[in-house]
């Protein structure tokens, strides 16, 4: 009989060669990607590299180099060259798990390297019986068949093991599919719409709002579909001036109507609308957020000043105004203030930013507080294929564990009668582990013939 022979196309992308040489390139190509800074402005790598250098880079998309279209072409060879290799191998696996192992010749059973052989006192339907409970209780589960010359059982465990390798290749492919509809150079170039996934950045100023940012890799301008305000920023310095921690107290508006207030914090995103909100970075202003209250009519008034300029707030029946600043680099430590109630000499005096003071003048007291205006800077992402990447994550987890842990076991029992007694041939196979399983297959052994 001859053998069929296959299609060379198909031979050449079920090779296991092809995948092991395209898993090298994409780990090698890889490495240029985390060398090689990536998402920069041009002129970046001109500076970098030289013109010519930088020319060739763009052309074959080493700047955005997991979007490029050899990269991605090279993932895709991957893919195909996986499912092919699957596909040519989960029929024997199949084969193997679905075979009828009763069929399995006596002969053959007294050939297997782990075998043992015991007599049993009893008859050949009781010790069958025996037996079979006896595996049942070890949670083997038995079939048996009559043949020409006695009884055969035959039990197992973890036949689907055999496909762990392929869990993992399906858990390979769904990682793929989630980083690719995640992509927004996907979402961009092919489905030509980039709100669908993006990477993005904006700076709120305090008290202001934005319902778009600005694209990492193109600068365009994104729509969220709903709108982000920034309440409130607070930042802590250690004494050297550096920053120990930074907050933005902030709202999401849909449609409208305030849906969510929370605190953004570094380590804690906000996530709505499969859109996610990291606090990234934040930017001092020259401004100030001032609040007076008049203590006597309760008045209060709260706005955004620059420094240098005088104020006249009527309604609570104060002028006043920031005349001088002390400041570390971009951050103002101390303001100087100037305030009147158009009654008596003005107060002029030193003040802790984010600290109230209170100013007693002639017509009433005064609280007044003032905070330089920050912007906070917060790095925006919408990324759909984040949950496919989870669960094949999940899935290779779960492959690897069967595929390197867990395997498939067979024990078969022969018994026939002779002399009144019943001879029975154990016979057990194992497609891993085979030293563990043969431990256990004689510790089985013992426990019937002293059971």
């Amino acid at each position: 009989m001859t053998k069929k022979k296959k299609n060379p196309v198909w031979a050449f992308f079920a090779s296991v060669k092809l995948a092991l040489f395209l898993l090298f390139v994409l780990a090698g190509t890889s490495i240029i990607g985390t060398v090689v800074p990536q998402n920069e402005p041009a002129q970046f790598y001109i500076r970098q590299y030289g013109p010519n250098m930088a020319a060739f880079m763009q052309r074959l998309g080493v700047p955005d180099m997991y979007n490029s279209w050899w990269f991605l072409g090279l993932l895709g060879l991957f893919c195909l060259n996986l499912i092919i290799c699957s596909l040519e191998r989960i029929p024997r696996a199949w084969r193997l798990v679905t075979k009828d192992n009763l069929a399995t010749p006596v002969d053959r059973l007294r050939k297997m390297g782990i075998r043992k052989q015991i007599v049993l006192d009893q008859s050949l339907p009781e010790a069958t019986e025996n037996i079979a409970g006896h595996l049942a209780g070890h949670g083997w589960k038995t079939d048996r068949r009559s043949v020409a010359e006695g009884i055969l059982l035959f039990a197992q465990k973890g036949a689907w093991t055999r496909f762990g390798v392929y869990i993992v290749h399906t858990s390979i492919l769904v990682i793929l599919l989630g980083a690719i509809i995640g992509s927004p150079a996907v979402a961009r170039k092919i489905l030509k719409n980039p709100q669908i996934a993006f990477k993005g950045s904006i700076m709120i100023p305090e008290s202001r709002e934005t319902d778009y940012v600005w694209a990492f890799q193109t600068g365009e301008k994104i729509d969220l579909g709903f709108t982000i305000r920034c309440d409130f920023f607070t930042i802590e310095y250690y004494a050297n001036g550096m920053p120990k921690t930074y907050l933005s107290k902030v709202t999401v508006i849909d449609h409208g109507k305030e849906v969510l207030t929370t605190d953004l914090k570094v380590n804690k995103p906000l996530t709505y609308k499969g859109v996610t909100f990291y606090q990234s970075s934040y930017q001092p202003y020259p401004d100030f957020i001032v609040t007076l209250k008049n203590e006597t009519t309760g008045a209060t008034r709260t706005s955004i000043i620059p420094a240098g300029k005088q104020i006249k707030w009527p309604d609570l029946g104060a002028s006043f105004g920031i005349i001088n600043r002390e400041t570390f680099g971009e951050v103002v430590r101390r303001v100087k203030i100037w305030f009147t109630d158009h009654k008596d000499k003005p107060s002029i005096f030193w003040i802790h930013t984010g600290r109230e003071a209170v100013i007693e003048r002639p017509s009433g007291n005064f609280s007044l507080m003032t905070k330089q205006l920050y912007a906070t800077g917060l790095q925006v992402t919408k990324d759909p294929g984040v949950w496919f990447v989870y669960i094949g994550c999940g899935m290779m987890l779960l492959g690897l564990l069967v595929a390197f842990f867990m395997s498939h076991r067979k024990v078969w029992a022969f018994l026939r009668e002779e002399d009144g007694k019943t001879v029975v041939l154990l016979a057990g196979s194992a497609n891993k582990n085979k030293l563990g399983f043969e431990k256990r297959f004689s510790s089985l052994v013992e426990s019937l013939r002293n059971g």
